[in-house]
C-alpha cells in the first residue's frame, strides 16, 4: 500500500474518531449529568447582599439563590426524578465563569451582569434584575459621586473581573483622569477599602451599593450616586452551547415571572427585613425591571432595557 494511501486512511480514521468524540461530548449535556448523578451544583457569591450571601447559620440565601432553587425544583419535576440533591459552591467574580465552563457548577446564582461580550463564554437565563452602575464615596471625601471627573488622580475600587471594573476603567481612560482602579475580590472587600480610606470611592451596582451601605456600622457616613454610569442586567448564568439545558432553565424562570414568584421574591429581599440582621433596603422595583419581567429577554444589550 502506498504511503499516501496509508496517510489518507489514517487521516480519515482520525476524523471519524474526532467526530465521534465531539458527538459524544455534545450528547452528554448538563441534563444527562444531573439525571445520572442525582445532584445539581449552584455557584453563589458569599457577600452579594441581597442577591446571594450567607445567613447566620452560614447557609446560602438571597434573591437569586432562591430563584435558582425554584429552577432546581422545576428541573426535578421535568426530569421526573424522585430526588435531586442541591449542592452549593462559593464563587468569586474571577472564578465564576471558569467553574461553570469546566462543570464544577451547573448554574451561577448571584449578580453577574449579562453583556454581549460574556455571551462568547456563557449563556444567560432571562433577566431577573436590572442594575445601574454608580459610584459610592465617603460623605466627607471631597468628591462628587455623580461626577467621575471629581475623582481625578484618586483611587476607586471595583470587583476584579466584574463589569463595574471595566466601566470605571473605560471612563478613566476616555477622559484621561489618572484614576487608580483597585481590584477587590468582592463587594465586601471593595467597601472595606472605602471605609478604611484606602480608596476615594467604589464603583458598584446600585442594589449592591444600597445593601452594603445600609448594613455598615455608619451608613450616614457614605453617599451613593444617583447618576447611572451604565445599565447592568443580571441573569442566572448557564453553560454555553447546551440548548436543552438552557431551554429547561429559561422556561422555569419565565414561569416564575408569569406566576408572580419573581415579584414576590423581590419584595422579600428588597422591601422587607432580611436575615440575618433584619435589614430593609426599601428599594422599589425599577421601571426597567418591571418591563423585563413583563417581556422576558436574555439580551446582553443595555438598550434592550431602556
Amino acid at each position: 500500500m502506498k504511503a499516501t494511501t496509508i496517510r489518507a486512511l489514517a487521516a480519515a480514521a482520525a476524523a471519524v474518531v474526532l467526530f465521534s468524540s465531539e458527538a459524544m461530548a455534545q450528547g452528554a449535556g448538563r441534563l444527562d449529568k444531573i439525571r445520572e448523578s442525582g445532584s445539581i451544583t449552584l455557584g453563589y457569591p458569599e457577600t452579594s447582599v441581597p442577591f446571594a450571601y450567607l445567613d447566620a447559620d452560614q447557609k446560602p440565601i438571597g434573591y437569586t439563590v432562591e430563584i435558582c432553587e425554584q429552577v432546581v425544583a422545576a428541573i426535578k419535576t421535568a426530569l421526573k426524578l424522585p430526588k435531586l440533591e442541591t449542592r452549593y459552591a462559593p464563587i468569586t467574580s474571577a472564578t465564576r465563569i471558569q467553574l461553570l465552563a469546566n462543570g464544577t457548577i451547573d448554574l451561577e446564582c448571584g449578580n453577574t451582569t449579562n453583556n454581549v461580550e460574556r455571551h462568547k463564554l456563557v449563556a444567560f437565563a432571562p433577566t431577573t434584575f436590572v442594575a445601574q452602575v454608580v459610584l459610592v464615596a465617603r460623605r466627607d471625601g471631597g468628591v462628587d459621586v455623580n461626577d467621575p471627573t471629581s475623582f481625578r488622580g484618586k483611587a476607586i475600587a471595583a470587583q476584579a473581573g466584574g463589569q463595574t471594573f471595566k466601566v470605571i476603567t473605560l471612563i478613566n481612560a476616555k477622559s484621561n483622569l489618572g484614576i487608580t482602579v483597585v481590584p477587590g475580590k468582592d463587594t465586601a472587600e471593595t467597601f472595606l477599602m472605602l471605609s478604611t480610606g484606602r480608596v476615594a470611592g467604589t464603583a458598584n451596582d446600585d442594589g449592591l451599593a444600597y445593601a452594603t451601605v445600609a448594613s455598615s456600622r455608619t451608613p450616614d457616613d457614605f453617599v451613593i450616586g444617583s447618576k447611572s454610569l451604565e445599565m447592568a442586567p443580571y441573569g442566572v448564568v448557564e453553560p454555553k452551547d447546551d440548548p436543552a439545558f438552557k431551554k429547561m432553565v429559561d422556561e422555569a424562570v419565565i414561569d416564575l415571572m408569569k406566576n408572580g414568584q419573581i415579584a414576590a421574591l423581590y419584595d422579600k429581599y428588597f422591601n422587607s427585613p432580611i436575615p440575618p440582621h433584619g435589614l430593609n433596603l426599601k428599594f422599589p422595583m425599577s421601571a426597567a425591571l418591571k418591563r423585563a419581567l413583563a417581556n422576558p429577554t436574555d439580551s446582553g444589550d443595555p438598550a434592550a432595557y431602556e
